[in-house]
Parts: structure tokens; sequence; C-alpha cells
């Protein structure tokens, strides 16, 4: 087999920066990073800056990148309005049109092309628009009717693959947790912006969401270590897999451990829509980093649209619990990855590295 070469698309993001940091662990692997921005840490990959959305910028970079063997796909575009654009026509298109960008002219010139690894999420099985059958099954509860650029890029992988050597895997991972700055969906950085502005003001850890909701999140690092395994597995080729950390969570049974790790003691329920509430905060912000000498930059750099994100997930506004959420994840299992992790372990591990990186006020 061709010396393991693997390009990671979407580098600067959740997922892309999870698969950096695994990728460049392991022995003879050369990792090639591609985003817009570079990257915070490359973890020593080759960086290339490139648009997905530039047609002919894609044609030149992918048709030079001959020797690569493996790609995590973990692009995305999203609209300003995060959870509107989930269904918007505009959306659908770009997202569909950045996958074709980069895989047409990189396909015709890797010809060690083994493996491509896709990320879907529980929007595939409707979560965004009604209440998820549950648990939600690969194969029995997709929602194809409704427009999602899922879709699209699916069934171009699956026609483009056809009679191929290569192979490709789809991932739906619940909510994702890990490091990342500026995403779109990355409720860390929300939620610790939001317990430094409360802490500033000698208030406790309120929790700012609606009724308990029963959910699941994934850990960015077994996310990453469960698209290399299905690099090298055959009982993962052309398959789609639920991925999840293994157990179940509502935010106001992990919410003392949350408050623990950032140093506060855990309040009352108190809803506040943190995109309206301390998104606009920039200044508040401002003084928090200085008096704490942190590296982390203003809001919209460092959190993103991940206060609507938070909002979302937290169910602001909500006056009625919303269904629980749950995928199922005995296919992946039967296929052989049995990885697991506790998601309340996980939240705060990941609210730690922020504070060890100086991102968030420490504990």
């Amino acid at each position: 087999m061709n010396r393991k070469v693997v390009l990671v698309a979407g580098a600067s993001g959740l997922v892309g920066s999870a698969a950096l940091k695994h990728f460049a662990g392991e022995a003879g692997c050369e990792v090639i990073a591609i985003s817009r921005r570079q990257p915070d840490e490359t973890f020593g990959a080759r960086f290339i800056a490139a648009d997905l959305t530039d047609q002919r910028a894609c044609a030149e970079v992918f048709s030079g990148l001959a020797s690569v063997t493996h790609v995590i796909y973990a692009a995305l575009y999203e609209r300003p309005g995060l959870v509107a654009g989930w269904r918007d026509p505009e959306q659908i298109a770009v997202n569909d049109r950045m996958l074709r960008n980069l895989m047409e002219p990189l396909e015709k010139a890797a010809h060690g092309l083994a493996h491509i690894s896709l990320l879907q999420g529980t929007k595939a099985h409707g979560v965004h628009v009604r209440p998820m059958k549950f648990p939600a099954r690969e194969g029995r509860s997709e929602m194809r009717e409704e427009p999602n650029f899922y879709w699209n890029q699916e069934d171009y992988l699956r026609e483009t693959q056809r009679g191929k050597a290569w192979a490709f895997s789809v991932f739906r991972p619940v909510l994702i947790v890990g490091y990342s700055q500026g995403s779109a969906m990355n409720v860390v950085p929300a939620i610790g912006v939001y317990a430094a502005m409360l802490r500033e003001k000698g208030l406790p850890l309120h929790y700012p969401g609606g009724p308990p909701r029963v959910g699941q999140a994934v850990d960015a690092d077994l996310l990453a270590r469960c698209m290399a395994w299905a690099g090298e597995t055959d009982a993962a080729r052309n398959e789609t897999f639920n991925v999840a950390n293994g157990d179940v969570y509502c935010w106001q049974n992990i919410w003392p451990a949350i408050a623990d790790a950032v140093g506060m003691a855990p309040g009352e329920d108190v809803a506040c829509s943190l995109e309206a509430e301390v998104g606009p905060r920039e200044a508040d912000w401002a003084r928090i980093r200085a008096k704490h000498d942190l590296v982390s930059p203003d809001l919209k750099s460092f959190v993103g649209l991940s206060f609507q994100y938070a909002d979302y997930q937290m169910g602001f506004g909500r006056t009625q619990a919303a269904p629980p959420s749950f995928s199922s994840t005995i296919k992946l299992m039967q296929a052989g990855f049995h990885e697991v992790m506790d998601t309340e372990r996980m939240f705060v591990e990941w609210l730690r590295e922020f504070q060890d990186k100086r991102l968030l006020p420490p504990r």
C-alpha cells in the first residue's frame, strides 16, 4: 500500500482540529490541512489555504495532491442565521458544490485514493424538523424528503465511487464537543464565555436553557479515532454510522460538574439567550481577557455562531421539553468500533483544555 497521506478539509474547525491531532500521531502518516484560515495548531501538518467554494482555485490545488490516500471531509458552510439556514436552498447548494470542487480534481490526480470520510449529523434523522424517531437507526429513520445538503453530498459520493477501488464512510455524530475557535457549532467556548461573565458579577452559574431534554454527545477526539478506524476497515466500506459517546445526558444533570469546572457554584434555571444577551457584550469580554491575561480573541472570532447553537441545544425559549434525541450506535459497534466516553467528564476535560490554553479564565 502507498504511504498514508491524509487530507483534512475543514482543518480549522471542530472535527478538523481533532482529525489533525489524531493523524499527526500516527507513525508514518503525512497530513495535509485544508481550510481558508490556518488552524490554531497544525500538529506538524502541511497547511494549504483553499476556499472550497472557488472551483478554479480548487482545481489548481487538488490536482497537485497526487499522493493523497485518505480524505477527512469536515468542511462546512453555514449561514449567519444558523438554525434557519439548515433548510436554506443556498446553504444546501454551496455545501454540495464544495465537496465536488474538492473531489473532482483530487480523484483524477490521486490514483492511490483509498477512503473518504464524510460528516453528516442527526439532521439526517430529521431532529431539526420533527420529533426524532428513537432510537434513530441508519437506513430506517432518514428524512430524505426534507431538503438537506447531506443527501446531495452522499448521492454524489455514491455515484462517483461506483466501480472504483476507493471507498467512503458516512458518519452521523450527535452534538460534537472538542477544541475549536470561531466555529458554528461548538458549545464549549459559548458556555465558557457565559460563565466568565456571570462569575465577574459574583453570580453562580445559572442554567440558561429550557426544560430538561435527554440527548447525546460525542467527543471530537473519539470521532477522529472512529474515522481513522473506518479508513482501514472493510466493515466500514461504503457504510453509514451513527456515532456517540455511548451514554445519554440532560443539561441540568451535568450542569453542577460544568459549574465546578469553571470554579463556580451551580445556580438556578434562569432563561437567557446567549446569542442575544452575551454575544453583544464585547467590552465585557475584553475586560475579562485583560484581567486574566487570556490569549482568546474577540467574541465573534472566538465563539463564532456557537451562541446560537448553544441556545438551540439547551432549548432556550421552550416551555415544554423537546422530545428525546437518541441515535443507536449498534451498527457501529457490530462493525468493530467500541470506544465510549463519559459525557459529563468530556465537558469537564474540554473546559479545562480551554483554560489550560488561556482561552478561558482559570478555575
